[in-house]
């Protein structure tokens, strides 16, 4: 299948089979306790079936991840409703979210606390990004419309704060924030300048490294 493709997902067949393993029983735990804490009128098992097994649920999150791609195309992929891949989208963000990045045998990180304490107990170079994601315009005469409006782009966007290392593997994707939310504004918020500020591997490693990465203006 073309959507499993690494050039698509960014990951190899063997991570994912792996993930499928590790969070696909997860899922599925979950999944059953939810239908367990309703009141139910029919019996265990009645009812339409999932038209998405857990490894389609996984591909389609992580493809809307890494690419954006709309949950309408995403649908069509997969021939099921947006409403589905919506779903989806939504079980398993959560799940990736809570495993964590791993960097190396044993080493797992789940929080931006965790990422900047790895990058600082080793002296090493991490990389900070805002990325904006251009959106639809948000619908006419809702409240907070302007607030996507990125003064940077001049456009409709949310925007993602981003960290890798000095390899460019991304150890921490933040939660979106409207385009209008300035980089540094971000920043505070997530905790990221207070990290930086007073955790202590960063005053005692004698190489510690933080860049801001921006694109150069074009030429002309």
């Amino acid at each position: 299948m073309i959507i499993s493709d690494r050039r698509i997902t960014g990951l190899s067949a063997s991570v994912i089979a792996e993930l499928v393993a590790e969070l696909g029983p997860l899922w599925h735990e979950r999944h059953q306790a939810e239908l367990g804490s309703r009141p139910r009128k029919r019996v265990v098992s009645a009812g339409a079936k999932h038209r998405l097994l857990f490894a389609d649920r996984l591909l389609a999150t992580l493809v809307h991840l890494r690419h954006a791609t709309t949950q309408e195309v995403l649908a069509c992929w997969f021939g099921v409703d947006r409403s589905t891949v919506a779903r989806a989208i939504g079980e398993v963000r959560p799940l990736l979210a809570e495993r964590g990045c791993t960097v190396s045998q044993g080493v797992r990180l789940r929080t931006l606390a965790e990422v900047i304490d790895h990058l600082g107990a080793d002296g090493k170079t991490g990389i900070i990004d805002g990325t904006e994601i251009r959106v639809r315009r948000p619908a006419a005469g809702r409240k907070d419309r302007d607030r996507f409006i990125s003064g940077k782009n001049k456009q409709n966007a949310v925007k993602t704060m981003v960290v890798t290392d000095g390899d460019g593997r991304v150890l921490f994707c933040s939660p979106t924030k409207p385009g209008s939310c300035a980089d540094i504004t971000h920043a505070r918020q997530l905790g990221l300048v207070r990290l930086l500020a007073t955790d202590p591997s960063w005053r005692s490693s004698p190489t510690p490294t933080i860049r801001a990465w921006a694109p150069r203006p074009a030429a002309g």
